[in-house]
């Protein structure tokens, strides 16, 4: 599998003003489609592929008892 890597000539740098409108554009979109872009950065910096399988939890870390009552 090919690492991802960063694209600088994606991102510049931009004015207050400019950033503003990121503001704009995100408040434009549906809460819908701006938890599904939340959710895909989380899954990035965490090092997940978005579009690949998703790794599965280890459940044997997870214990359960029974607490005795006093």
């Amino acid at each position: 599998m090919r690492e991802a890597r960063f694209d600088k000539t994606a991102y510049a740098e931009k004015t207050y003003e400019e950033a503003d409108n990121t503001v704009a554009y995100w408040m434009s979109r549906t809460p819908t489609e701006r938890v599904v872009a939340a959710y895909h950065l989380s899954l990035r910096a965490y090092g997940i592929d978005p579009n690949g399988p998703h790794p599965k939890i280890d459940l044997t870390i997870f214990s359960t008892r029974k607490h005795a009552v006093k």
